[in-house]
């Protein structure tokens, strides 16, 4: 089990990295442009990505 969740985690590190590595200069603008975003815009957010990923998880599971 530990060793799927270090595969993962990894997995997770290398997506999130693809977008700042191709266009940093967009990142950097999403990135100013979530600074503005309300705490509870942010959390809907959050809580939508973690219903997403474990629906996803279900379903391949």
């Amino acid at each position: 089990m530990w060793q799927e969740l270090g595969v993962a985690l990894c997995l997770v590190l290398v997506i999130e990295g693809i977008i700042p590595f191709l266009y940093p200069r967009r990142w950097r603008q999403m990135v100013m442009r979530l600074a503005d975003v309300s705490d509870r815009d942010m959390r809907i957010a959050g809580f939508m990505s973690m219903v997403v990923g474990t629906g996803l998880l279900y379903l391949i599971n």
